[in-house]
């Protein structure tokens, strides 16, 4: 991967008339280091390659938990897939700082940590929106086109975004790590209904291995797992209206999909499980992008 340079905030972004019609972070294939005003904070923006600088599709990977960006592009390979299909491809840091890395701000559910997060711990939704403001006002990013991916706690909090920012996003695909809300404090091996009242029908893409023993699938584990990626798959698949399913399918050989169809805004919900797979990136990324691209606000 090839980080580039820092990007002020005044050149990045500009105001007013003096913005530009078309997006400028830097050179078509490269990864740079964007300034998210206001925030006192950055993220990388990977360029894909031999694309116009028209508005593009953005797709946000959030990294698990003590990781960092920079981790996550490694271990995902989005930036290959990025560059075969035109999409902006955003890596940010969580906003509270954990071991060697940082891990997401999930109100009311402690990080691995052990910590549930305070108020006075940085807004991961607030920095997300105002980034996705802020590309879109550059002239970057088609506002109607905007995904969300991430591993382990950065699957939960793609999952969270969906629940209270779904006025943000076309699509989301988690990876080890499909919550529907948090778990009920009586009954955790439930969603906590309350905690996830997303404003609009959320298309959803979730993969997992069935030999994850950090985020099980039969759920258990740490106190912000618990229910099971099944009971997360039904509850989107009620939230989004979904009539018909679950259906199983053989994608390949050790893959197998559940699906909910017939949903509200053709709001599909999906699951797809590797088996023998553990706590790793097992995300098909070309099946992620197929979805992501078939749906739009």
């Amino acid at each position: 991967m090839r980080l580039g340079w820092w990007i002020g905030v005044a050149a990045l972004f500009g105001s007013g008339s003096a913005q530009a019609a078309t997006c400028r972070l830097g050179a078509a294939g490269t990864t740079v280091s964007v300034t998210i005003e206001g925030t006192g904070r950055s993220m990388l923006v990977h360029l894909p390659a031999g694309r116009s600088t028209a508005r593009l599709p953005l797709v946000f990977v959030f990294h698990g938990s003590t990781g960092k960006g920079r981790d996550i592009l490694a271990q995902s390979k989005l930036e290959a897939t990025a560059d075969r299909h035109g999409f902006l491809l955003a890596a940010p840091d969580g906003g509270i700082p954990a071991e060697q890395g940082f891990v997401w701000n999930i109100p009311g559910v402690p990080t691995v940590t052990g910590k549930v997060p305070s108020p006075d711990d940085a807004d991961d939704v607030a920095f997300v929106k105002t980034a996705i403001d802020q590309l879109a006002a550059k002239g970057c990013v088609d506002r109607s086109r905007v995904y969300a991916t991430g591993y382990s706690g950065g699957g939960r909090m793609t999952s969270w975004l969906s629940c209270v920012a779904a006025d943000r996003f076309a699509a989301i695909a988690p990876v080890v790590g499909l919550r529907a809300g948090n778990p009920l404090k009586e009954t955790p091996r439930v969603p906590d209904p309350a905690t996830c009242t997303p404003s609009r029908p959320m298309p959803v893409l979730a993969f997992a291995g069935d030999a994850d023993t950090t985020n099980p699938i039969q759920g258990g584990g740490a106190g912000y797992w618990q229910y099971t990626m099944h009971t997360a798959l039904v509850r989107w698949a009620d939230l989004n209206g979904c009539r018909m399913g679950p259906v199983e399918r053989e994608v390949s050989a050790d893959v197998k999909e559940e699906r909910f169809t017939r949903c509200s805004g053709g709001a599909d919900v999906a699951g797809r499980v590797k088996h023998g797979a553990g706590h790793v990136w097992v995300a098909d990324n070309e099946a992620m992008w197929a979805f992501f691209a078939a749906h739009r606000q």
